[in-house]
């Protein structure tokens, strides 16, 4: 982020620190994931305003009112695998860290099979191994 700050300038949100705003994410999933990092530092100093609209609306469509943090967390890692997206992880992540069993999340991974295919549940079987592995070095 080094070369970040000399080539694009300094992180320039002064509605929020950037140390709050990976607040959120530590709290979510444990640690502030590296392209977050990134949006943080590059777009914090080239476009805040943009980065703080981001924020706001992420905070606000991942967390409605009728939806409780590990319902929302389960169908974001369902449907981030949908896609096979990496981001799935930090979902599922945040979906155990919320109270999720490895009963749900098998749940979640057998719905994307459904409508996905084979590729859902072998990446799916991945993630899960994944976060087990994760959690165990959590632990350590």
């Amino acid at each position: 982020m080094k070369t970040v700050a000399k080539e694009m300038g300094s992180y320039a949100d002064e509605s929020q620190s950037i140390e709050n705003r990976a607040e959120f994410y530590k709290d979510l999933v444990g640690f502030l994931p590296p392209r977050i990092e990134a949006r943080f530092h590059v777009t914090g100093a080239l476009d805040p305003e943009i980065l703080r609209l981001q924020e706001e609306m992420r905070a606000h469509a991942m967390y409605p009112g009728c939806f409780d943090v590990k319902t929302a967390q389960l169908m974001l890692f369902g449907m981030l695998l949908m896609d096979l997206s990496d981001a799935a992880v930090l979902h599922g992540i945040a979906a155990r860290k919320a109270g999720a069993s490895w009963e749900e999340m098998q749940a979640v991974v057998s719905l994307c099979f459904l409508f996905r295919g084979l590729s859902a549940a072998n990446r799916g079987a991945e993630v899960l191994a994944n976060i087990c592995a994760h959690e165990e070095e959590e632990k350590a």
